[in-house]
């Protein structure tokens, strides 16, 4: 059969590769073509347009690219008219997903959506839209499940493929080692996220705490998306290490991480590293954002556990002397730091034992097999 897959970030990418790599055990012929990056192109994807060409962030970002955004969306859907899949899989990224799952449902396309659009945060009526439009939806959030059913919408839980990307990662032995690192510093890992105005927003800030804690060596994750140059403007101290593309061993050596809200809060909770959460957008997009979310949290930690675990510093908050203040607590307060440590137990109960990637293909073939036989 003939998939077409849009992811349109780094972790859709990486997430949406490991579906690629299942699909094709399940359908050894399938043919497979969509938007994303490298990894689903290594895959085994052909690849139309790289999702670093989309990555627009926040309410204000968007608008001023709106233009763009549109002309993106008429060549996604001129070039899905033409290839004529069996199924359009779309993997979160819902502002863009939604419009194209709008328009393949016209075109009498099957729809299946893995990783869902998040809204249960905010507009949470757009789950009559999804009914319309989409056949199938494979969700990672052990809550989705309950949600979605309260407005009679069947979906599949599939598990959370972080849990399978950290359960299946082997620590580097010669992390330190080969990354230059002192033996002596305990780490702390600094995740300011993957996309250009979230290290523009958060990095800086971040990094500016760090003669609050110099018997620590503060370690950037970086991705290769942005070069070294790039990286290194924010670079002031020799207490600052820059690496690249190696977020889980970094994440398995540290002591205590500071982290931008997204996908990375989960990833660190699994691998039981304390974290402070962080996030800062422009004052316009955290306007609009304060009015519409209706979920009482940002990370995704706080959000499964449904209740403070980590701390969240947001906006007004994200300051240098909160952060120091947040970051002691995490490395020297003992009782905080195993409620902390408890509320990850809990999180990692509730996202239970799946191999996601494997389970949501199983389905998706299945379900495109009865169609089939139809």
């Amino acid at each position: 059969m003939k998939y077409y897959i849009i992811a349109g970030e780094r972790s859709g990418d990486l997430h949406a590769s490991n579906l690629i790599k299942q699909i094709r055990r399940q359908d050894p012929n399938a043919e497979i073509r969509g938007w994303g990056g490298e990894m689903m192109q290594e895959a085994g994807m052909d690849l139309v347009r790289h999702y670093q060409e989309m990555a627009f962030m926040g309410f204000a970002e968007v608008f001023k690219s709106l233009r763009k955004i549109l002309g993106f969306l008429k060549e996604c859907k001129a070039d899905i008219r033409a290839w004529q899949p069996d199924v359009v899989i779309l993997v979160d990224y819902a502002g863009f997903n939604m419009r194209i799952a709008k328009f393949a449902k016209k075109q009498n396309l099957k729809v299946f959506y893995y990783i869902s659009p998040k809204i249960w945060a905010w507009n949470q009526g757009r789950v009559h839209k999804i009914k319309k439009v989409v056949d199938r939806m494979f969700v990672i959030m052990p809550f989705e499940e309950d949600f979605y059913g309260r407005f009679d919408y069947k979906v599949d839980y599939v598990g959370n493929p972080v849990s399978d990307s950290v359960s299946d990662h082997v620590a580097s032995t010669d992390f330190r080692a080969k990354n230059k690192l002192y033996n002596n510093k305990p780490i702390i890992a600094i995740l300011p996220g993957s996309r250009k105005q979230e290290i523009e927003n958060m990095l800086d800030v971040m990094l500016s705490v760090l003669p609050s804690f110099r018997d620590y060596q503060f370690v950037v994750a970086g991705v290769s998306n942005f070069s070294k140059s790039y990286y290194e403007q924010y670079n002031k101290d020799p207490n600052i290490k820059i690496i690249y593309d190696q977020t889980y061993d970094l994440l398995a050596h540290s002591k205590a991480a500071l982290v931008t809200s997204g996908t990375a809060t989960l990833e660190t909770a699994l691998f039981k590293v304390p974290q402070v959460v962080c996030y800062k957008t422009s004052a316009i997009s955290y306007f609009i954002g304060k009015m519409v979310i209706k979920v009482p949290y940002i990370s995704l930690v706080n959000l499964i556990a449904d209740k403070p675990v980590v701390t969240e510093l947001i906006q007004d908050d994200f300051t240098p002397k909160k952060i120091v203040a947040e970051l002691k607590q995490v490395l020297f307060d003992k009782y905080f730091l195993k409620k902390q440590l408890e509320g990850y137990d809990l999180v990692r109960k509730k996202i239970g034992d799946f191999r996601t990637a494997e389970r949501a293909a199983e389905l998706m073939v299945s379900y495109l097999s009865e169609k089939e036989r139809v």
